[in-house]
């Protein structure tokens, strides 16, 4: 087969993929697309990503219809990711599947939700949102008759597994996994897999500055305290002067996101000099997409900041803490009766552990925020207080 002139020799090929865990012979069946199109589609097709809907992304349950959530994020990082593909001379459809699968482990109430999972099963080796990512895509989710979850590509599903670079000691989860349809964890990933980490990065450093001020929770005067972010403002100033600060605001984000994209572009090119091949990337000592030196720094005091000054704020702290306590009760309600679990889910529920505490933690992960809440409500007969602070 003769070589894309459009797809660079260090890209990923989907007439090359290593194929799926499981043999189907759809090829053709429904319309004329490649593998990784094929599991794009599917990831969007999920009840898995449908849920992304529901999820909180920063704040948590938001009266605003303007907050982002899981759904919303995704769909802005698959877009950076796409843009930066493209330039690369990447696959944009395997870089667009990884962008919108990444979050899909994520349980109700964010981060905080996961704290409290990790902490419910501390005896039974815990739990972590990535290895639940490649848990429901693999396992969970099943819309076929005749196999388990959604039988992805292995270029898709090593992407998730590793997106954020080697993984020398998976969790039990991922390990499992691996162990039945190996992935290549200690070695690095696809060009498109490291794209899809990074266009994350620039998401939520921009996107979270822009959710941050409109909640209250971040001023103006709090980001010119970061010395890239008062050039940009100046710079916006000076191209528009007069508009308003809202307009003014939501210009500055969009402008860093793309001096963000184009010096990552500018810095991968660099170091892809030389690099002909998807095995010499998979060999290389180190990421070959990133940031120049420079911006990796604006880019870490910009995580610091908003640490800082917005998921360590106050009010967020407390609100995480009672989501916490939400996803804590729940868990340890169904422990003492898992008649309280739907039916499908009690029907499946293993005797022994640690698959009975997993398999609980497996169905919480799953609610949306709103879901959670109504179970809660259903076991404890009232709601909790002080659960949305925007």
């Amino acid at each position: 087969m003769p070589a894309d002139p459009l797809r660079a020799p260090y890209a990923a090929d989907p007439a090359r993929s290593r194929g799926r865990e499981f043999a189907q012979g759809l090829d053709g069946e429904r319309g004329p697309r490649s593998a990784f199109q094929r599991d794009r589609d599917r990831i969007i097709h999920s009840i898995a990503f449908r849920r992304l809907a529901g999820k909180t992304q920063v704040f948590v349950a938001p009266d605003g219809d303007h907050f982002r959530v899981r759904l919303t994020h995704s769909l802005e990082v698959a877009q950076i990711g796409r843009v930066i593909a493209r330039a690369l001379r990447l696959d944009e459809d395997l870089t667009e599947a990884v962008c919108l699968a990444h979050d899909i482990g994520h349980p109700p109430f964010g981060h905080a939700g996961e704290e409290a999972l990790a902490a419910a099963l501390a005896g039974q080796g815990g739990w972590d949102h990535n290895g639940h990512c490649l848990r429901v895509l693999m396992r969970l989710d099943s819309p076929y008759c005749d196999l388990p979850g959604l039988n992805l590509s292995w270029e898709v599903l090593e992407g998730l597994a590793k997106h954020n670079g080697p993984v020398t000691q998976p969790c039990w989860a991922l390990a499992e996994l691996d162990a039945t349809y190996p992935l290549d964890l200690t070695r690095w990933p696809s060009l498109e897999a490291q794209a899809a980490a990074l266009a994350d990065d620039i998401a939520y450093d921009n996107h979270d500055i822009d959710d941050g001020l409109r909640a209250g929770f971040l001023t103006l005067d709090d980001l010119l305290t970061l010395d890239g972010l008062a050039e940009l403002w100046r710079e916006v100033e000076r191209r528009f002067p007069g508009r308003p600060r809202e307009a003014l605001l939501r210009e500055l984000v969009r402008t860093q996101i793309g001096v963000m994209v184009n010096d990552l572009l500018d810095e991968t090119r660099a170091r892809l000099a030389g690099v002909g091949s998807l095995q010499a990337v998979a060999a290389a000592p180190g990421p070959l997409v990133g940031f120049s030196p420079a911006m990796a720094g604006h880019e870490r005091r910009l995580k610091a900041f908003l640490y800082e000054r917005l998921y360590y704020h106050a009010e967020q702290e407390a609100t995480a803490a009672r989501a916490r306590a939400v996803i804590a009760d729940l868990f340890a309600a169904y422990r003492a009766d898992p008649g309280l679990l739907s039916p499908g889910w009690l029907a499946r529920l293993p005797v022994e552990e640690p698959a009975r505490s997993r398999h609980l933690a497996d169905f919480i992960a799953g609610m949306t925020d709103r879901y959670a809440l109504q179970h809660y409500r259903r076991i404890f007969g009232t709601m909790p207080d002080g659960l949305s602070n925007v």
